[in-house]
């Protein structure tokens, strides 16, 4: 045997013989075989013997006559006789097939599952089975057969019959690749580049003839992409597959402005190159890359027997090579570029969906770095990807689950150390990815608009705690609270009705509420956001403009436009370092934003203040207050309650 079987054959329902129904009946005077020889009497015709004898000489006409190729084997596997049809099947005289193995006539030991399959009924474990085999004539030719077994009651022996199905074969050959081919390129269709993608995927211990030899009751089994070649599917001797996969930049373009018959020629043109630049791939092994077209005008180049990333790059740079070059079309030139996902990895514990997916994601990368390039898949970037969509997928319901927080951010009276003030800072307890913080997740809100559902919670969240500090903690000054609004809130919401609403449901006082805005978000505003910021400055909520000096900086749009305070970007104040490592220009520079900032009316607060030092200059220029790790992190609420009842913070 060549190996154990993986499962089992099947087989169809045992069928019922008449007790005396049997070629293998021999009859007292023959001793040449189980088939009784041909008489033209016989002594005892008009008995129940003889009409037994005369039935059985008619069988055995009949199983010599018949062009359907059987042959008797015993229980050994030997063949005892074989018909004519048997023999010009396989090109050989019946008579010299007897004592030969039957197993080695019809390829019955090339598989495990098949040699089982076939040894169980020899052993009358097993009413019959059938398989599919492509034997070998004695000319040489190859052909399509199925074999059929099944035992013959009451002899110890089984009947092996033969049926060409060669033509049938290539009929399915034909229509299989009618099936799975596209008719404008002429190359392998999406369907049978996902089949051999899936091939070369499967597991490279499976035996190939095994593959080969489809054991179904009544039918052949699936026809394979290829049928002198399968061998050549798999992994190779890499472990590794690789995959190219593009499409063209603007084909769209010319559907159409010249017609889909252009189109179509062009997508030809495209495949035929790319087929060259497949097949002159100095790393090509047997059976070459496959090219094909998935639909549109994508396509994909598989390299079943990778050797490296370097050698899918080669093939990439080719692939845009070769696009790059006009293309004559009767007459008309095009010129067309292409982007390319380019994916290399072992084919070990990988599948088609993962890799496709990779593919995918790396052909928009090169799509949205600029076209006419190749991308190769960068996992660290996938990764980012991933959880963007993981983030984006969840932020909305996060909302109603109440897995967001806030923190808050001292805002330090630079001059006399004492609190004025805290920024509400919103944090995201993920249960996948844990504690995240607004930069990990707020550009996600102001994409997909869910930053308008997350900035109300946000601004209710801080009004009601300000409040609650008020009443818990009297002071004849009370801190205000400082909350971030993006400029979508502006747009898709009406803000100033939900800031109406938030003060007259928690009862903190407008001038205790402030609202920052970033400065390319201000600057420039015209119509609703000008109209929504000075209604909120009417109400007596003040506005701050974050981040200053990092946009337009158009001093002069500040006169018109209803701001209260300036807060300086953190890396003019990281310049303000000990007197020896000072950057005498961020200091003129922020003194001179000070002076003009008072000379309008406007208060100002240095960001990311974080030593004494810096400290000390911002006071020294006049700076209003100040907000760091210096004073603090952003901290709990029950934190800020003990800031409030100190006398003051560091100075």
């Amino acid at each position: 045997m060549s190996g154990t079987p993986e499962g089992p054959v099947h087989a169809e329902p045992p069928e019922t013989y008449a007790a005396d129904d049997s070629l293998t009946e021999r009859h007292p005077e023959e001793h040449d075989g189980p088939l009784p020889r041909e008489a033209d009497d016989h002594p005892r015709t008009g008995t129940a013997e003889g009409r037994r004898a005369a039935e059985l000489r008619d069988r055995g006409a009949a199983f010599r006559a018949a062009q359907l190729a059987m042959a008797v084997v015993d229980r050994d596997g030997v063949v005892v006789t074989a018909n004519e049809s048997f023999g010009t099947l396989l090109g050989s005289d019946p008579r010299a097939l007897r004592e030969q193995a039957a197993a080695d006539l019809v390829d019955l030991a090339s598989d495990g599952r098949t040699w089982h399959a076939y040894h169980e009924v020899l052993r009358g474990r097993r009413s019959r089975f059938r398989c599919t085999r492509r034997l070998k004539h004695a000319d040489g030719r190859s052909l399509w057969a199925e074999v059929t077994v099944a035992p013959v009651p009451g002899s110890g022996r089984v009947l092996l019959s033969i049926a060409d199905i060669s033509e049938r074969r290539e009929l399915q050959a034909r229509l299989r690749h009618l099936q799975m081919h596209d008719p404008v390129t002429r190359l392998p269709n999406r369907a049978l580049f996902f089949e051999r993608l899936s091939a070369a995927l499967e597991d490279p211990a499976r035996d190939s003839a095994e593959r080969d030899s489809a054991e179904t009751d009544g039918a052949p089994g699936p026809v394979r992409p290829s049928y002198e070649s399968y061998e050549s599917y798999g992994y190779g001797r890499t472990g590794r597959i690789g995959l190219c996969y593009l499409d063209l930049d603007g084909f769209k373009a010319v559907n159409d402005t010249l017609g889909h018959r252009v189109g179509d020629r062009l997508l030809a043109a495209v495949a035929a190159r790319l087929t060259e630049c497949a097949d002159s791939d100095g790393y090509t092994r047997s059976g070459g890359h496959l090219v094909a077209r998935l639909g549109g005008d994508e396509f994909a180049i598989l390299v079943e027997d990778s050797t490296g990333t370097e050698q899918l790059a080669d093939l990439a740079r080719s692939v845009l090579d070769a696009l790059q070059r006009p293309f004559d079309l009767g007459g008309q030139r095009l010129s067309v570029s292409a982007s390319i996902g380019v994916v290399e990895r072992s084919g070990h514990g990988t599948t088609a969906t993962a890799l496709m997916q990779a593919a995918d994601t790396t052909l928009y990368w090169a799509k949205a770095d600029g076209k006419g390039r190749w991308n190769l898949f960068d996992p660290e970037r996938n990764a980012h990807r991933v959880t963007r969509q993981a983030l984006s997928s969840t932020l909305r319901p996060a909302v109603e689950r109440g897995e967001f927080t806030l923190e808050y951010q001292p805002l330090v009276d630079l001059a006399g150390g004492a609190l004025r003030g805290v920024e509400a800072l919103v944090r995201w307890n993920h249960p996948q990815f844990g504690r995240l913080a607004p930069i990990r997740f707020v550009g996600i809100a102001e994409e997909d608009g869910s930053i308008v559902e997350l900035g109300r919670w946000v601004l209710a969240t801080a009004c009601r705690q300000a409040r609650q500090w008020q009443r818990d903690h009297p002071r004849e000054r009370p801190i205000f609270v400082s909350v971030n609004v993006a400029v979508r809130q502006v747009w898709d919401s009406d803000l100033v009705g939900d800031v109406a609403g938030i003060l007259a449901e928690t009862g903190l006082a407008p001038h205790l509420l402030q609202l920052e805005l970033t400065e390319s978000a201000v600057m420039g505003s015209a119509g609703r956001p000008l109209q929504a910021l000075q209604a909120l400055s009417d109400m007596g909520v003040r506005i701050a403009i974050d981040d200053f000096g990092t946009g337009y900086s158009n001093l002069a749009y500040l006169s018109r436009l209803p701001v209260s305070v300036l807060k300086l970007d953190g890396s003019f104040v990281r310049g303000f370092q000990d007197e020896e490592h000072a950057n005498p220009a961020d200091e003129l520079i922020v003194e001179a934003l000070v002076q003009l900032a008072h000379r309008l009316g406007l208060t100002v607060t240095a960001e990311c203040v974080e030593t004494a030092g810096q400290a000390s200059r911002l006071r020294r220029i006049g700076c209003d207050t100040g907000q760091g790790w210096l004073y603090s992190r952003a901290v709990a609420p029950e934190r800020i309650a003990e800031l409030i009842d100190a006398e003051k913070l560091k100075v």
